[in-house]
């Protein structure tokens, strides 16, 4: 069974969760269904990045990056190499440790720091 491990959020999930992730189906619909209430605020459909999250093991195991995404990215507070949007990162067989952002540009656009 694939995991995936969400380290440590103090809004989202302060505990960190591990749990069994659905394949086939993004990293955000998998968060959301284990009721760890991350932000998307485009409804999942790749217009913003309030769904970033840094795949800190298994990124390689993610679908391809699409031309969309990684434009978008480029706007994504705190990117990294490991970068992905949540909602555009399909699940496959491998584990995966996800770590989410302390802030997303709607956070700090709102001056939530």
């Amino acid at each position: 069974m694939t995991k995936i491990t969400v380290l440590p959020h103090p809004t989202f999930c302060p505990n960190g969760a591990t749990f069994e992730a659905q394949v086939g189906v993004s990293v955000c619909d998998n968060l959301l269904n284990q009721h760890i209430e991350i932000e998307h605020a485009c409804e999942k459909v790749a217009a913003c990045t309030t769904c970033h999250v840094v795949v800190r093991q298994g990124y390689k195991s993610l679908n391809e990056i699409s031309d969309v995404e990684e434009d978008l990215l480029d706007m994504a507070w705190g990117l990294t190499p490991v970068s992905r949007l949540s909602c555009q990162a399909i699940v496959a067989g491998e584990d995966l440790v996800i770590e989410m952002p302390k802030y997303t540009k709607n956070h700090a656009s709102e001056g939530n720091h």
